[in-house]
């Protein structure tokens, strides 16, 4: 699993352990590690990294010093190395003699030649702002940005990309757009979450010792082993029973679809049955044999373990109102989500999970798209305490939090080509099955979302997928993570 800390412990930690320290230490370890980095990046790019043309960007702050320490080192290995400086007056003295001493140039920024050393350079470190930085970066830095970019340079960000916001993954304006990010200690929540995300490139992490409690991190990334110990395995003595039956009530006259695509996510997800409410029992059944059919209602449905409500309802309150009052963990999607009153949503007992995008987020927040898109963690935490309820926010970096607080989930699988008609309803239907087997909706939420970004993944591969295309690779995707072989 990997976990993200917030500026204020990761600065913490720091200040604890250069107290340990003899001075400079952690800078020069932070230094050593992104040098090596630079280097590789510059095998891959010129072939070595004697006679290579290397350009910093440098700030006043750590991340200024970090960049000539390790400038220095790659200058040692004859690069040829100049730091363009933003603010000389205020550039790391300590660095900057390093890279002096080991023949490395120096430029200001506002000298006029800048761009032009952008231009020929085989690769630019961008050590402009590091995690304390807010907004996007300021006048000055930002022709040195859009120079980056049109450079075929690879571009190496210092700790994160400068102008992106560390604890938030908020991008307010410039920012640098890096290749690779060299991250120190422990990954920041804005490397994790769209849109920050989108400027960080590849991400590595430099160990440098930092003490980092486990249970303080306010992100979580599950991976393919963390997802592997919560999927639902029936033992010997289970039945369809035994590992859970989940009902889905889904669909209308307008969306049938919605339903089917529900059914073939939940029938998917490891529940050993599925119950379907709604008018769509034909095309359920045309498609979908197994299902157990209801035409009664969520109440007369026979029992279930979790429910599913929501995913092309249309204006069925009704069935809504007669889920939520079920005294079973209960998944809200879609429809279900503008249809559900939010204070019988808080009273509930049993577990709730709400699986909106961002539009429907937005609408929920009372706010505009573009703001929960910008701010995901802040708008799906303020959705988890308005309805106490765990909230998995879709979109390019799915969100889950829990309404108790504590780390939000951010998922590392998926693709764009998921962003078609139906892949929603495909979600919902697998996660409302591993609740229904057992899951929490945190993890219920948390893995059925890295399942659905991985069986995109393989659906796709590389070209435009149906919903239905998706649902049918899950299978792979559960094999893929549990680490079995085709044939195995």
């Amino acid at each position: 699993m990997r976990t993200a800390y917030g500026v204020e412990m990761i600065r913490t930690a720091e200040r604890e352990l250069m107290a340990r320290l003899p001075e400079g230490a952690l800078m020069q370890r932070a230094a050593a590690g992104l040098a090596a980095a630079c280097a590789q990046v510059l095998g891959r790019v010129a072939g070595r990294v004697y006679g290579s043309r290397v350009v910093l960007l440098v700030g006043s702050g750590d991340n200024g010093g970090d960049a000539l320490y390790a400038g220095a080192r790659l200058a040692r290995r004859g690069a040829g190395v100049t730091a363009v400086l933003l603010t000389p007056e205020r550039a790391h003295g300590g660095g900057l003699t390093a890279l002096r001493r080991a023949g490395g140039q120096v430029a200001e920024a506002g000298g006029g030649s800048a761009g032009e050393l952008i231009g020929r350079a085989d690769l630019v470190v961008d050590g402009i702002v590091g995690i304390g930085g807010k907004g996007g970066l300021r006048e000055a830095a930002v022709p040195l940005a859009d120079a980056a970019a049109r450079s075929r340079a690879p571009v190496v960000a210092v700790d994160l990309p400068s102008g992106v916001d560390a604890g938030t993954g908020q991008v307010r304006g410039a920012a640098v757009r890096a290749d690779l990010t060299v991250t120190f200690g422990a990954h920041k929540p804005g490397l994790l979450v769209d849109p920050a995300r989108e400027y960080a490139g590849s991400v590595r992490l430099v160990d440098i010792g930092l003490p980092l409690p486990n249970d303080a991190a306010e992100l979580e990334a599950l991976q393919h082993a963390d997802v592997a110990r919560l999927l639902p395995v029936p033992g010997v003595e289970s039945d369809k029973y035994r590992r859970g039956v989940v009902g889905i009530a889904a669909g209308s006259a307008r969306y049938p679809g919605a339903a089917v695509l529900a059914v073939a996510g939940a029938l998917r997800g490891g529940a050993g049955a599925v119950r379907y409410v709604g008018p769509a029992g034909d095309a359920v059944l045309a498609r979908y044999p197994e299902t157990l059919v209801s035409d009664q209602g969520p109440k007369r449905a026979g029992r279930v373990q979790a429910w599913v409500v929501g995913p092309g309802a249309g204006d069925d309150a009704g069935t809504v109102a007669e889920v939520l009052a079920a005294e079973v963990p209960v998944l809200i999607d879609a429809d279900g989500l503008r249809l559900a009153d939010a204070g019988t949503v808080r009273r509930r007992t049993a577990p709730t999970l709400m699986t909106p995008h961002a539009g429907e987020a937005a609408a929920l927040l009372g706010v505009a798209r573009e703001e929960v898109e910008g701010a995901r963690l802040a708008s799906a935490r303020e959705l988890a305490g308005r309805y106490g309820a765990t909230v998995l926010l879709k979109g390019s970096t799915t969100v889950v939090a829990g309404a108790e607080g504590g780390p939000v989930r951010v998922n590392s699988t998926g693709t764009s080509w998921l962003a078609t008609a139906g892949s929603g309803d495909v979600l919902s239907g697998l996660a409302g099955s591993l609740l229904a087997a057992g899951l929490s909706t945190r993890d219920a939420g948390s893995a059925g979302a890295y399942l659905h970004g991985l069986a995109g993944r393989f659906a796709a591969d590389g070209a435009p997928v149906g919903a239905h295309e998706v649902a049918e690779a899950v299978g792979r995707a559960w094999r893929d993570v549990r680490g079995f072989e085709p044939g195995g």
